[in-house]
């Protein structure tokens, strides 16, 4: 699957966000020798967690973030990381056109074949959706013929109720340490979470992290017109 994509653009707001949607998915394509850019539009300076135990304070974990950030995207294979400056919680507040003007212009630099992003209104968090608000009408107002296709991770609790199943599900079995890779590098805000997850991998656990092997998707593009 994504064999033949000629640029990948990844947008989300949170350094980590892409470590939990799609990051086997990335190195899946990275190792393909396909191109991926991600437009990280904060540095999630505001992060509830200080890593487990702390290591970091309010005032340094911007520049700690940012380098976990680098860091997952080493595990990732990304060698275009673009940091957008925008701040963490701020999104929401942001003028609309201003967003999709900013999405507009990393389509028009890269001319994606493939965008990865939230899906809007099943993304919880206000950051999440004001960006993939932006995504989605950035990519509606481009002629048909011309759009990338998008795709959308969606786990608000409602979504599989109202939207049903995502039609896409990628096996990353064979990149699973390279995503559980991005994942630890994101420490300040994972390490409590990843140190359950091993021991529930090192306990034989039926549930063996299923989320660790697979990585499910929407396509926003039956949503742009509807």
């Amino acid at each position: 699957m994504f064999v033949d994509e000629r640029q990948v653009l990844v947008v989300f707001p949170h350094p980590d966000d892409e470590a939990f949607s799609c990051a086997g998915v990335i190195r899946q394509m990275t190792n393909r020798g396909i191109p991926v850019t991600y437009a990280c539009l904060t540095l999630g300076e505001m992060g509830r967690n200080l890593g487990n135990p702390p290591f970091a304070t309010r005032e340094s974990l911007p520049e700690i973030r940012r380098a976990e950030l680098k860091q997952a995207c080493e595990a990732m294979g990304i060698q275009d990381l673009r940091m957008m400056g925008l701040r963490d919680k701020t999104i929401e507040f942001e003028d609309d056109e201003k967003m999709i003007q900013l999405v507009t212009n990393l389509i028009e630099e890269l001319n994606p074949s493939l965008m990865i992003t939230f899906l809007p209104g099943y993304s919880v968090h206000p950051d999440h959706e004001a960006t993939a608000r932006a995504v989605r009408e950035a990519v509606r107002r481009m002629p048909v013929a011309e759009r990338p296709t998008v795709l959308a991770v969606g786990f608000a609790n409602n979504t599989f109720d109202e939207v049903g199943l995502p039609p896409i599900k990628v096996d990353i079995s064979d990149v699973m340490d390279n995503k559980v890779a991005a994942l630890q590098a994101h420490a300040s805000q994972t390490a409590w979470m990843m140190e359950e997850t091993k021991k529930r991998v090192d306990d034989g656990s039926t549930m063996t992290e299923s989320w660790l092997k697979s990585e499910a998707f929407y396509v926003l593009n039956d949503f742009l017109d509807a």
